[in-house]
Formats: structure tokens, C-alpha cells, sequence
């Protein structure tokens, strides 16, 4: 699907233009959309507006990093947005000149489309040009990236407080599927702030980017969902070495329990084997009191292990496994 609006010099928005009609003089800079198009469509990128074919292979692939490219007389930039629920990167390509935009996307971007519809009633947007709309996409697709950190870090928080009282295998697993978002999420973020930081300190940029200052504060913003990013993969670390700890003091107390029980009866199998093999002749099984006596040694023994595992400090457990 391919989508005009052109803005002429009286300040008139107009939708919906066949191409031809674009190269008017009384439009003073037009926006040309490709959502999704055909392969006949995709041929005027080079037929009718005769881009690079190198910029043209790089909107065809959709798998390209976000980068900007300088050209004779217009730029390529290359964006992402992303899928609020499946945090998926979505390619977005522009290309700007001074007198026009042209915008290549696959699937439908809802910032994109709120922009579309609210250039006719922004008398500054038609003002800055195509310098503004590459600014205004960036901030919105940028913007998007803040909700997905937000619910990460409120999720993070939840699992150190455990308010649901899970388990530690419960746990671990949210602990780790947040960590594989945020790996996600920073995937398209850093490449974003490269991009930023390119588009604000190249000087061969400064003839389309009118208001540098506006891109700078974009590039803010990128750094600090960085920051946060980086932050909340350190915590899910801490976390996770933290339950980690939790479980594995919890299996050594186990085994330690069962360590303790194996060694209080292995010298009473060992008596009770002793004296239960079939011997004819056996001193001990003559007197009358002997069973009582063996009873009582394997008492004494048992006893006297119990105690010197309590004074060795075996027997101790520390109440308290919150972070």
C-alpha cells in the first residue's frame, strides 16, 4: 500500500496525491508512505524517486541495524520500533531530503500512522519539514521503548520482594525470562543510541537536520533507558546469585542432615550386623542382661554423636532467606 500527503505553500494538507502530482510547485515538501507494499510498488523506489540500489536492497531485507546512510541529496536512515508484547524489533527506513520523505515499513507502526493523521493539524510539523518528521518518528519510536523497561523493572521488583510467596524454582524462572527480555529489549536500544549519536556529531547531517538540539534530546533519553537496562540486568543477576545461594544453603543443609543420620547408624548396623550373624558359639549371647547392655552401648553411642554434632555447630539453622 503506498500513501501521499503533500503540504503546500499555503500551509494546506493534502492526502491521497498520485505521485506525478507531487512534483507540483506549489507543494513546498511531501511525505510518501510504503506500508507493506507490493513488488511493483517496491520498483518505484527506483524507478520513480531513482534511490541507491544499495538503500533499496537494504528496505527490501528488513534485517538491517539501525544506521544512516549519506547520499548526493537526500539521507537513508534505517530505525527500529518495537512489538510492545513480544518485544520484536520492526524496521523502519526513511529517507529525507529536503523537500520530501519517503517512509518504508513492512508492517503497520502506530506512532507512525498518529503522525500521519496529525500533520494536518500541526502548523509547526508542516513548518520544519522533513528535518522535523525524522524527529518526530524517532521520538515516538524512542518513547515506545520506556513501558516494556518500566514493567521489567516493577517485575523485577515483585520477585525480590516475593509478595506472591513463590517458590525458588518460580523464581528463577521469571528471574531469567526478564533477563532474556531485557537482552531483547537492549538489542534494539543500543543500536538506536549509536545511531542518535551519529546523527548528532557527523557535521556531513547538518544540511537535513535543521534543530540538532531536538535529536540530542532523543539521544538523552536512549541513554538513560541504557542505564536503566543495564541496571536492572545487574539486579536480575543479583537476584539470581542470591536464590542460588538460598537453594544451595538449603541442599547442604539437607545433606548435612542426612550426613548426620548415616553417621549415628553406621556403628549401630554395624553392632546390630555384628551381632546378628549366625555363630554357634558367640560369647556375649550367654549372659542374661547382655541384650540390654548392647542396647544400652548403641544409646551411648548414638548419644554421644548427637552431642558432639551439636557442639561442632551441625545442628544450627539461621532463620531468614529474603534478599
Amino acid at each position: 500500500m503506498i500513501r501521499t500527503l503533500a503540504v503546500q505553500s499555503t500551509g494546506a494538507v493534502i492526502y491521497d496525491l498520485p505521485l506525478k502530482e507531487l512534483k507540483n510547485p506549489d507543494i513546498k515538501w511531501y511525505w510518501v508512505d510504503f506500508q507493506d507494499p507490493t513488488a511493483e510498488e517496491t520498483k518505484l523506489l527506483s524507478k520513480f524517486f531513482k534511490f541507491h540500489p544499495l538503500a533499496i536492497e537494504d528496505c527490501v531485507e528488513f534485517v538491517q541495524r539501525p544506521k544512516v546512510d549519506t547520499y548526493d541529496t537526500y539521507l537513508f536512515v534505517v530505525m527500529h520500533s518495537i512489538q510492545q508484547k513480544t518485544l520484536e524489533a520492526e524496521e523502519l527506513d526513511l529517507f529525507v531530503a529536503k523537500n520530501y520523505a519517503v517512509t518504508f515499513h513492512k508492517k503497520s507502526i502506530r506512532d507512525l500512522n498518529n503522525i500521519w493523521f496529525k500533520l494536518k493539524k500541526d502548523s509547526l510539523l508542516q513548518e520544519g519539514g522533513p528535518s522535523l518528521l525524522m524527529h518526530q518518528l524517532m521520538d515516538h519510536l524512542v518513547d515506545e521503548y520506556f513501558p516494556p523497561v518500566y514493567k521489567l523493572e516493577d517485575q523485577l521488583n515483585e520477585i525480590e520482594e516475593n509478595t506472591k510467596d513463590l517458590t525458588i524454582s518460580e523464581l528463577m524462572e521469571g528471574v531469567f525470562d526478564i533477563r532474556t527480555d531485557l537482552y531483547m529489549l537492549r538489542r534494539t536500544i543500543i543500536p538506536m543510541r549509536d545511531l542518535l549519536y551519529r546523527i548528532i556529531s557527523s557535521s556531513g547531517l547538518k544540511a537535513y537536520i535543521k534543530d540538532e538540539i531536538y535529536f540530542q534530546d532523543i539521544y538523552d533519553h536512549l541513554l538513560k533507558l541504557v542505564e536503566m537496562i543495564d541496571a536492572n540486568r545487574e539486579l536480575s543477576a543479583d537476584i539470581r546469585d542470591s536464590y542460588l545461594s538460598i537453594s544451595s544453603d538449603r541442599m547442604n543443609r539437607v545433606m548435612m542432615t542426612l550426613t548426620v543420620i548415616s553417621s549415628i547408624f553406621l556403628p549401630l548396623t554395624f553392632i546390630a550386623g555384628l551381632y546378628g550373624m549366625n555363630f554357634q558359639y558367640m560369647p556375649e549371647l550367654t549372659g542374661k542382661y547382655n541384650y540390654f547392655v548392647v542396647v544400652a552401648i548403641m544409646v551411648f553411642i548414638a548419644a554421644g554423636m548427637i552431642y558432639f554434632f551439636a557442639k561442632m555447630g551441625w545442628f544450627r539453622y539461621h532463620k531468614g532467606t529474603k534478599l
